[in-house]
């Protein structure tokens, strides 16, 4: 890595349309089916890797978060088809409901993540992964339990979120497996600067997906993704309580073995949905040029922004993103 300070790339704010993108083409698997069953399903399109002792990082949220994957969901996938799994999480680097390892254990009791183990992976310390092609980085620091897995499950809420734009897989495990102290303030934070948030826009991008690369990078073949687009706030999960009301309509679950695939057919959904229906998360994405993510994963050698969208719900029929939204049910708030 040069000793000069990179320069960020440009366009997180432009979305690129898919007969614009060149290169191979992943294979992302979708489904309706906003359910137990319907996660259990799709799941079973991409597990095959997922062996030994299996690790499954998602966002179990700020105490009371009201737009979590739900919890019977993950209960029943994991004692039917992950037995003997533990979920994954790291300390977070603001101070709230998870900013101490005792905070941590007594907030995933008040949302209910009690059914299996959870290891918060940096509560012992960190561990350095390689950042391979990477121009901030040459390693992240990452929860040091991370080298206890032979596998990874990355389970996603597909989401806004304030900094990134977007929250996909790309998201959970680039900021989710950092450690809560250094890893966290490498991506967040310029050198000596005393506003903790510092580093935004595709900087910000650029670090995340870089940290995203050295998980990926360290499980090889043994790493899948699913991204759950339901309860699609424009705020993270970060921000539980206070997250912004859901405007946007649930549209279904997609899985890959391909991070990059996953979270351009995500976004893709999104933009293919009606513009009154899409309109506030995209604004999200755009004006936090959150997707710089998606050409900076392909940039890196971390997948394909093109794929072939396998609705599992009709015979295995390849759809446009336009076909998996029809019949999208615009967002109505409860009374």
């Amino acid at each position: 890595m040069s000793n000069s300070k990179p320069l960020p790339g440009t366009g997180g704010d432009r979305y690129i349309p898919y007969a614009e993108r060149e290169g191979a083409a992943s294979t992302v698997y979708f489904t309706r089916d906003l359910s137990e069953a319907g996660l259990r399903k799709i799941f079973a399109r991409i597990n095959a890797g997922l062996t030994g002792k299996v690790a499954v990082k998602l966002h179990t949220g700020e105490p009371h978060g009201p737009n979590i994957i739900p919890r019977p969901w993950v209960k029943s996938l994991i004692e039917n088809d992950l037995p003997g799994a533990t979920i994954v999480e790291t300390n977070t680097y603001y101070e709230g409901g998870r900013y101490t390892t005792d905070a941590h254990l007594e907030t995933l009791k008040v949302n209910g993540w009690t059914f299996c183990p959870v290891d918060i992976m940096d509560a012992e310390g960190v561990t350095a992964l390689p950042v391979k092609g990477g121009k901030w980085f040459d390693e992240m620091h990452m929860g040091k339990d991370i080298l206890n897995y032979d596998s990874m499950f990355v389970l996603t809420h597909f989401k806004g979120h304030a900094m990134g734009g977007f929250g996909g897989s790309n998201k959970n495990i680039g900021i989710g497996c950092a450690d809560g102290r250094i890893g966290k303030k490498e991506i967040h934070t310029i050198p000596g600067c005393e506003e903790m948030w510092s580093i935004a826009t595709e900087e910000f991008m650029e670090r995340m997906t870089e940290s995203a690369k050295a998980v990926v990078d360290h499980f090889g073949e043994h790493i899948a993704f699913v991204n759950v687009m339901r309860n699609m706030s424009v705020s993270c999960d970060c921000e539980g309580v206070e997250a912004e009301p859901v405007v946007t309509p649930d549209v279904g679950i997609l899985a890959s073995l391909d991070i990059c695939a996953i979270d351009q057919a995500s976004v893709d959904l999104v933009y293919a949905l009606k513009e009154e229906d899409r309109h506030a998360l995209v604004e999200r994405m755009e004006s936090r040029h959150g997707l710089r993510q998606l050409t900076y994963m392909k940039e890196l050698g971390m997948g394909n922004d093109r794929y072939h969208l396998i609705d599992i719900d009709h015979a295995d029929r390849e759809i446009s993103p336009a076909e998996a939204v029809e019949g999208v049910v615009p967002f109505v708030a409860e009374e």
